[in-house]
């Protein structure tokens, strides 16, 4: 985070004796990046944070991927993922789509509330396609709504709890139609995640050229806390569950962490560390002159990607622009779009439409359709929004994706289909 926040009560001075109106010393937490050498926040807890009873093997859900191979643009169809009968969580319930080294992109239609949770991997960017609802974490509670992006830092101990209210459902698919049901879309690091450096000063403050602002981000505003004595969803009589996704060698494991206490016993906490919300209404477009390259509409980034958005704006005013994006090599990067609202211009005649995901990979040029060039001349508006993920290594495919693919989509630049052999 760039700016300094305090919640709740704190003592005046850090790493000082602090107790209670009973005389109980409080418990001082340094939750930091980098080892000492970054950004961080001191929590003050009841309990002992470190006070665990019991730790067992928590079996994740299938995470395996598949090369890209053939290479060839994907076209995957989230919407055809029909709303559970049973209860789903935003945490067990996530199915992957596409993920490499650096970062694991997954989707689910949550329903119930989720258990304690903490990815000690890396930063996890959550964005909210549709629904509300809070994000119970050790720091307070963050409200959240469709159009938020919810960043949570690594090791932040949390748990989803979506509204109960009917949902704003995409209008495409009434077959899906479900009260207090979150479309969630995971983005899971294995890194922080950031607002771009060139958006901020050497202090960390966001530039005039910036896109957004400190404004624009909604931290929590007071403390969140829950009696040790209380029983919960993720506690017993006998301890408190919390599930930790972490790594070992091989891999990315999962463990079932027992507390003796609640962890939401933090009384307060100041730092420039702490979980937040943005949402994309309040994303401010740069446009220009002729057609803008998609560095412009970036919102974050982590180690080896970025984050961006393509929110409804003007567009180019040169009497002779041509508005959609011109055919491009991806040279160093794979693309992934989420097509999230509006009517995307470039992608007509393909197939794809709210709620489609499209991979367009490294060493293949790809662009608008054919007919969207010819079309697109004239346009002073586009109402669109997308999400974009660009990575510096090649993404493979989740379970997910092989489960929701159109096969057709590759062949559709060319109006037929795979050449026979």
């Amino acid at each position: 985070m760039a700016y300094y926040r305090a919640v709740g009560e704190i003592p005046p001075t850090r790493h000082t004796a602090f107790r209670d109106p009973d005389g109980h010393l409080r418990y001082e937490e340094l939750m930091g990046e980098e080892g000492f050498s970054s950004d961080s926040a001191l929590l003050y807890h009841s309990g002992v944070p470190s006070a665990i009873v019991d730790s067992q093997v928590w079996e994740l859900p299938d995470l395996s991927t598949k090369p890209n191979h053939p290479l060839k643009p994907r076209h995957l169809r989230l919407h055809e993922i029909p709303v559970p009968d049973q209860p789903v969580n935003a945490v067990e319930g996530r199915r992957l789509m596409l993920g490499n080294a650096d970062v694991r992109i997954s989707y689910v239609v949550a329903s119930a509330a989720s258990p304690l949770y903490r990815n000690a991997i890396g930063d996890e960017c959550v964005y909210v396609e549709a629904g509300s609802g809070t994000v119970e974490t050790i720091f307070g509670v963050l409200p959240y709504r469709q159009g938020d992006y919810v960043l949570i830092p690594r090791s932040t101990t949390h748990r989803w709890v979506p509204s109960h209210e009917p949902s704003s459902e995409p209008s495409s698919e009434p077959s899906n139609q479900q009260g207090g049901v979150s479309r969630l879309y995971a983005i899971e690091s294995n890194s922080h995640i950031s607002a771009p450096k060139r958006y901020l000063s050497r202090f960390g403050q966001f530039l005039e050229h910036a896109p957004y602002c400190e404004r624009d981000l909604h931290g929590p505003g007071e403390t969140f806390v829950v009696s040790t004595s209380s029983t919960t969803d993720g506690s017993s009589t006998t301890g408190f569950e919390v599930l930790v996704k972490h790594r070992v060698a091989s891999g990315i494991v999962g463990t079932r962490m027992t507390y003796a206490t609640h962890p939401f016993d933090v009384v307060g906490w100041d730092g420039c560390l702490y979980p937040y919300t943005f949402n994309v209404e309040d994303f401010m477009p740069i446009t220009g002159k002729v057609h803008q390259p998609p560095p412009v509409h970036q919102v974050f980034e982590g180690t080896n990607f970025v984050i961006c958005n393509f929110c409804p704006r003007k567009v180019d005013y040169h009497p002779q622009s041509i508005p959609v994006p011109y055919y491009h090599s991806n040279v160093d990067s794979d693309e992934v779009m989420f097509y999230v609202a509006g009517d995307y211009e470039a992608r007509k005649g393909s197939g794809i439409g709210i709620g489609s995901i499209s991979l367009h990979p490294g060493g293949y040029a790809h662009g608008p359709q054919p007919s969207a060039v010819e079309a697109s001349i004239g346009a002073e508006y586009f109402d669109e929004l997308a999400v974009m993920v660009d990575t510096f290594r090649p993404l493979e495919l989740g379970e997910l994706a092989v489960d929701t693919e159109d096969p057709s989509y590759a062949w559709t630049w060319a109006g037929r289909g795979p050449a026979k052999k």
